[in-house]
């Protein structure tokens, strides 16, 4: 392994941004550095900043891909939860912008409909990481339109069926049971299904109250042999699920969605196959950033690149799927909130507390007042989380005052309960699905 790797401070990294901007291509500095398990030291600050301890590595280019800055590109460091860009990118080649999940109800016995009962046992099957509170008053709104209010047999709830991100089928089908019967909801989830039928202006739904009632008890297994289809319940696009994903850091969908693509495994080969990326460059334990992964910023720029590119095929930028800092709720509502910088960086963020010794990842990209958008990775561990992320601030900071300032992004948000109503980020947090801001 070379012992000599190029390293800038944030002083460097203004210098390189200035010289950029003027003469269009950023000159190399290269520094003899200590390395420990390959990893280049932090950045050092500049002498009113204070100093950090860890390592780092940076990659700063413009969207034609002249280079800007870099620090250790070919280096393996933790990305943490940007891992989520590799498994957003996959689901998005694998499936489509439009894709939905669906949730399937069946019955395994007659309806009386002068009753509006079912005779026998209802049957819900299906894997949508995004299933809450308002779609199960969603699904019991239809089961009224087919004529049941009130089921004689038992819920039998897949195996791989999960409602409010709790992975146990037994507690989900417990939840969805209670939600269905009107006598027996949360007050959580009908405050949810008010606030997405108000959002969506669905006045129709909220004249009626829908409830159906199940007698008998919760199990978890596979649909019965002759069971009848009874309704396919279709959730969010899949572009509106990820933007919810991405901005709140949500593991539990991260990992439900890495499920269907083969897991870590599986997005690692479709990365190596479609992007023709060298496999000694990224390992994968997880495809939501929990545990033990590697990838160098060098990949992790091809990765950020191969997205922009996937979704321009459909129309669609990164802040359909990503946090735009300041403006959309989750891991960015509290960077870049200054009037001038609000709206200017559209970003995933990374943040693992113990994990080699604390890891940190800002990747994404940035607009300046020049009309230059630039693309950037940097990935820091084995130091303070905290003074990690106000590093990374300092060289976004740093990049877009040498070309000018920074300049919004042309975004318009929406309500986010359309795109994924009534998630509760603090609530999530408490339950570690969610990284800390």
């Amino acid at each position: 392994m070379k012992w000599v790797h190029r390293l800038l401070t944030v002083s460097a990294l203004i210098a390189l941004a200035a010289s950029f901007a003027v003469a269009q291509s950023a000159p190399q500095q290269t520094t003899a550095v200590p390395v420990t398990n390959g990893i280049a030291p932090a950045v050092t600050q500049p002498a009113y900043l204070t100093p950090i301890a860890g390592y780092q590595g940076v990659l700063v280019e413009t969207v034609d891909g002249q280079k800007i800055a870099e620090q250790v590109p070919e280096n393996r460091f933790n990305p943490a939860s940007a891992v989520k860009l590799a498994t957003a990118l996959v689901a998005l080649q694998s499936f489509g912008p439009d894709h939905r999940f669906l949730t399937a109800v069946w019955a395994t016995g007659p309806i009386d409909k002068a009753t509006g009962t079912l005779n026998g046992d209802l049957v819900i099957t299906g894997r949508d990481p995004s299933f809450r509170y308002e779609n199960a008053v969603m699904v019991a709104r239809e089961l009224n339109e087919k004529g049941i209010r009130s089921v004689t047999g038992n819920l039998i709830v897949a195996p791989a069926f999960t409602l409010n991100f709790d992975a146990s089928a037994a507690r989900s089908g417990a939840v969805f049971r209670d939600t269905l019967d009107s006598s027996r909801r949360p007050a959580a989830a009908l405050r949810a299904w008010l606030n997405e039928r108000t959002l969506v202006g669905d006045k129709q739904s909220l004249s009626t109250i829908s409830s159906v009632a199940i007698a008998g008890e919760i199990q978890v297994n596979s649909a019965p042999p002759g069971a009848i289809s009874l309704l396919t319940h279709r959730s969010s696009k899949l572009v509106d699920v990820l933007k919810a994903l991405l901005c709140y850091s949500n593991n539990f969908m991260a990992e439900r969605i890495g499920d269907t693509l083969g897991g870590p495994d599986g997005v690692v080969y479709a990365l190596a196959n479609r992007l023709q990326i060298n496999t000694s460059e990224i390992s994968l334990a997880s495809t939501s950033g929990l545990g033990v992964n590697r990838v160098t910023p060098r990949t992790m720029m091809r990765i950020l690149r191969a997205l922009r590119l996937e979704l321009a095929k459909y129309k669609l930028t990164l802040a359909d799927i990503l946090p735009v800092a300041g403006v959309d709720p989750g891991t960015l509502q509290e960077r870049y909130t200054d009037a001038l910088e609000r709206g200017s960086v559209i970003a995933k963020t990374g943040t693992l507390i113990r994990t080699d010794g604390g890891a940190s990842a800002l990747v994404g990209q940035m607009k300046t007042r020049s009309g230059r958008v630039v693309l950037f990775v940097i990935m820091n561990q084995g130091g303070n989380v905290s003074r990690f992320r106000q590093n990374q601030d300092q060289i976004v900071a740093a990049i877009q005052n040498s070309m000018g300032g920074p300049a919004p992004f042309e975004y318009h948000p929406v309500a986010f309960s359309l795109r994924l109503a009534g998630h509760d980020y603090e609530a999530a947090k408490a339950r570690g699905e969610v990284e800390p801001r």
